[in-house]
């Protein structure tokens, strides 16, 4: 989700405040009932109906701690928030991604959840995903929906090249899907590609991918300093991705500024192959694809980190000026438990962070690629650099620049490394100073 660094309200943070969004110690009307706000920031229908319902059931059970149900925008949600928080009218209950979460923990505005969430919650996800909510010493959110990049592919091309068909167990290798897509390709014709690449946002991309390379770029000292170092594992996918455009011409040009959705028209046409895209989009697939459309889902290709992947997943956390933080917890520990999470991730097309939400069969049959997203999400960690203060900067003005240049050939792989080494130690620097 993208990351605004404005500190002026957009129109619809000002239209949230304006319709109630923050939170009082005491907004009701008199009658003792402690009154919770949860923004949601679901915004597909199952999504929404999820979210709604669940509250509904708490409400239901608990009339001495009402929760009010709150629409939020992905679009707007940090400039929305940081007005909020700094006028002390925020929600006392936030959704967000971790990867939004540090300026706001740092900043004082979201509470340590140590003290006031259950050992059930807490033993309930592991570790590493409670490390993308972990900021300094303390702990800012749950995360509980994640959503790794997978290959959705169609079946039918696939099958006439006679290609292996990857699977968690044996996935291809970035040299293999390399290989593939030339086979794919000289076999679809003129003006057809093996895949389409939509590289509007071409950092997170990288970076998460290259944790299956071994790349991790973000290299964290013991004092707890960040420094930038390209490395081999690093030029992996960026050099894999430059290939195909440019070299092998499996890789269609035209998609490196779309979106994901930009890609599906020409994927359900037979003009691409195979596109990576988030696992989420197979809502989209099954709603906007052509009736006879055969397709598959693939897991990303494997290197020496095997299936490894960043991910970013979406956390709730409480407000720290929140009157009511101990209600406002309990709500999380019912909202949060393992069978209200495979709804919450049946509604968003996603996969749980719980280990008991994600052993769930409804998350594991082979209809849309259940099964082998569910495999994946043991290999997901949280993303190389979210932690890092000066983060959003840098992929703002350095990384982002630098990646859609080399990307389009504009400059080759050392200038690549410069830019995001060089330049970019010199913006984390000013982040970093004692």
């Amino acid at each position: 989700m993208r990351r605004a660094r404005r500190f002026a309200a957009t129109v619809a943070a000002l239209a949230l405040l304006l319709t109630g969004a923050g939170c009082t110690a005491d907004d009701g009307p008199g009658d003792g009932v402690i009154r919770l706000r949860f923004q949601s920031l679901a915004w597909q229908k199952e999504s929404v109906d999820a979210n709604k319902e669940l509250v509904r059931e708490w409400n239901a059970a608990h009339p001495g701690i009402q929760v009010d149900y709150v629409q939020g925008s992905w679009d707007s949600v940090h400039d929305q928030l940081l007005t909020s928080f700094e006028g002390g009218e925020a929600p006392d209950i936030v959704h967000d991604a971790s990867d939004d979460l540090a300026d706001f923990a740092y900043g004082g505005y979201l509470a340590d959840l140590r003290p006031l969430l259950p050992e059930r919650l807490r033993a309930g996800i592991p570790e590493h995903s409670w490390r993308s909510t972990t900021f300094g010493d303390g702990v800012y959110g749950v995360p509980f929906l994640q959503e790794p990049r997978m290959i959705m592919a169609n079946r039918k091309l696939l099958a006439e090249a006679g290609v292996r068909i990857p699977t968690a167990g044996r996935p291809w290798s970035w040299e293999e899907f390399r290989a593939v897509a030339r086979d794919l390709t000289a076999r679809m014709g003129e003006g057809r590609y093996a895949v389409a690449w939509p590289l509007k946002e071409p950092v997170s991309v990288s970076l998460n991918l290259s944790l299956s390379a071994g790349g991790r770029l973000f290299h964290r000292a013991p004092d707890g300093k960040v420094a930038l170092r390209f490395e081999g594992g690093d030029a992996v996918v960026p050099g894999t991705v430059r290939a195909m455009i440019d070299t092998d011409r499996t890789a269609s040009r035209a998609t490196l500024g779309s979106g994901g959705s930009d890609t599906l028209p020409g994927f359900f046409g037979g003009k691409y192959a195979m596109v990576p895209l988030g696992f989420s989009y197979r809502q989209q697939i099954v709603q906007q694809a052509p009736e006879g459309f055969d397709w598959i889902v693939l897991p990303a290709p494997a290197g020496a980190g095997g299936l490894a992947q960043g991910v970013s997943p979406q956390t709730l956390s409480i407000a720290e000026d929140s009157p009511h933080k101990k209600e406002a917890a309990a709500f999380l520990d019912f909202f949060l438990r393992p069978s209200n999470q495979v709804r919450l991730a049946l509604g968003d097309w996603m996969l749980p962070t719980s280990t008991a939400a994600l052993a769930d069969p409804a998350l594991h049959t082979e209809e849309f690629g259940w099964a082998t997203g569910a495999a994946v999400a043991r290999e997901l960690r949280p993303a190389p650099a979210q932690s890092v203060r000066g983060y959003p900067e840098w992929k703002d003005k350095v990384a982002t620049p630098a990646f859609q240049e080399y990307y389009s050939g504009a400059i080759d792989a050392a200038e690549l490394r410069r830019r995001l080494v060089e330049d970019g130690n010199r913006v984390l620097a000013r982040y970093q100073r004692d």
